[in-house]
Formats: C-alpha cells, structure tokens, sequence
C-alpha cells in the first residue's frame, strides 16, 4: 500500500466494503530519501479509519533490474505477511490503465495468448479488482476523500520502459483501457482453456524415456506443440523458456533437427516426437 492515488483509492474502496475486517501493509524499499516519510503517511491515512498497518522492509538491499527486484522483493515480503497475519487474500490496485500498459509492452515483445492476457484478475492469494477502473477515476475518489497522495517520481523516469510507454499512451485517443481490459480478461480465459487441455494430453503425450521424456506432437496446432514441450522443459528441470527460444528450438529439432534449450537437447524425428535428453555436463564426456 503505498501513498500513490491507486493504492489510496483501493484503501479508502476496501475499507467501505470490509470495515474491521482489513488491514494495509506498505513496503519501504528504501529506493528513495523520502520512502519512510510516504510510509509514515499511509500509516496516518490508516490509523484515522482504525486500520491496522504495517511497514514492511526488504532483508537486503535491491540489487540487479531495479523494477523487476523491487517487484519480487514486494510479493515475498507481502505473502509472508499475510501467511503470519492470517489473512485471506492480497489486493492490489492495478487498474485498466496498468493493464493497456502491460500488454503493449508484451505485444512489442512477441508475447503468446499468456503474456498478453495481462495482469490476472487472481494469482495465488492476490486479487486485483480494479482492474477495470480507470487510473483518472481513481484519482478523483481520492481528491474528493480529502486526501493528496504521493507522487512518484519513478513513474515519469524515462530509464523504465513502462514510464516511458505511459508518457506515449496518455496522448492518444484510439486505444480504450477499459476495452483492453475486457479483452484481456478473455486472452486469460483462453489461456486457462489451453493449459487445461494441455495437462490432458501430458498424461499420454510425454512419455518418460531413457534419461529423459518424449513428447508426441504429431498432427497437432502449433500452439498445444509450444505449450506440451514449454511443461516437458520444466518437468527436465528447466525454467520455463521464452517464447522466441521456444520457437526457434522447435524450427530447428523439426523433421528430425536438433537443437538446445538451457541444458536440454530436443530431438526430433520424422515420426512427430521431439525427445528431450539432458546435456552432457560442460568439459566433461559421456562413457559408453
């Protein structure tokens, strides 16, 4: 819960509909001289409405990819805290205008059905009910609460993609978030469709074989070929692949090709079946 307008707007929208039944937590990354001070803020929002608040702060520093670590750090931190507070569920405030943003930028990295689904309307113990809300109508319900919430800087830094695709996106009419909401509500439908009719054709598709498995994608839609071989990869132990990696790995071990993904061969023949075999470890060789 930080002390921008989405998370107030979530606060102020959670409390009316659960009063005594909540509590708020705020994740002080320390990224920012005046993080504790925002915190302090979230905490004096909440303990006029009698909501119990906790801040919350990293173990270590935030390291690597700034977003992404600061992301990951604030999921761990979050679910922790809810398992030791025993709460049910995690809301987050991410809107329509999150969601717009999240597919074109998966739509500019040649993202599948999953990818540009978007943000889910639940993961895990994470629910995201706004998500078809407009940012400007969040900033409204909390301007007329009284409050003035927090500006982020990092949201206008042009060293983040997203910063500078929300820049781009706020001068144009032709895209509707709303809309693009809706619609990737049924691209996560689709994918859930897909992935549960994957996992029926596992029980006799991949088939376990001498130091590896053996996926059987004769005759099938290319899209059921990428998801049997992403779930046989992470079965071998892999994380799951890219979707370009995949790709290219499935051109190449095609009509009896080869090629490598992480530390798995896949090996195709010419009967539809694509083995997947560990690699020999680097440096080192394999004994008949």
């Amino acid at each position: 819960m930080s002390g921008g307008p989405d998370s107030l707007a979530l606060l102020l929208l959670a409390h009316a509909a659960f009063p005594g039944r909540m509590a708020a937590a705020t994740i002080d990354h320390g990224l920012r001289a005046n993080s504790a001070a925002e915190a302090a803020f979230v905490g004096a929002i909440c303990a006029a409405r009698a909501i119990p608040h906790h801040i919350l702060r990293p173990s270590a520093p935030i390291s690597g990819s700034l977003q992404a670590s600061a992301r990951a750090a604030r999921y761990a931190l979050l679910d922790r805290w809810r398992s030791e507070q025993g709460i049910d569920w995690l809301m987050t405030a991410h809107h329509a205008d999150d969601q717009l943003e999240t597919m074109v930028m998966r739509l500019a990295r040649s993202s599948g059905v999953g990818g540009l689904a978007g943000v889910r309307a639940r993961q895990g113990h994470v629910l995201r009910p706004l998500r078809h809300v407009r940012r400007a109508a969040l900033r409204i319900l909390v301007e007329d609460a009284g409050i003035t919430s927090v500006d982020d800087p990092s949201n206008r830094d042009d060293r983040f993609d997203r910063a500078r695709l929300r820049k781009a996106l706020a001068g144009q009419d032709f895209l509707d978030a709303q809309a693009a909401s809706v619609s990737a509500d049924a691209l996560a439908d689709a994918d859930a469709a897909l992935d549960w009719t994957t996992s029926q054709m596992a029980q006799t598709r991949i088939i376990a074989v001498q130091d590896g498995l053996s996926v059987d994608v004769a005759g099938l839609p290319h899209e059921y070929v990428r998801r049997l071989l992403r779930r046989a990869l992470v079965q071998m132990g892999e994380a799951p692949p890219r979707s370009d990696t995949l790709e290219r790995a499935i051109t190449a071990a095609s009509h009896a090709g080869r090629a490598m993904v992480g530390n798995i061969f896949l090996t195709g023949d010419s009967m539809g079946k694509i083995t997947l075999s560990p690699a020999p470890p680097r440096g080192g060789h394999r004994h008949a």
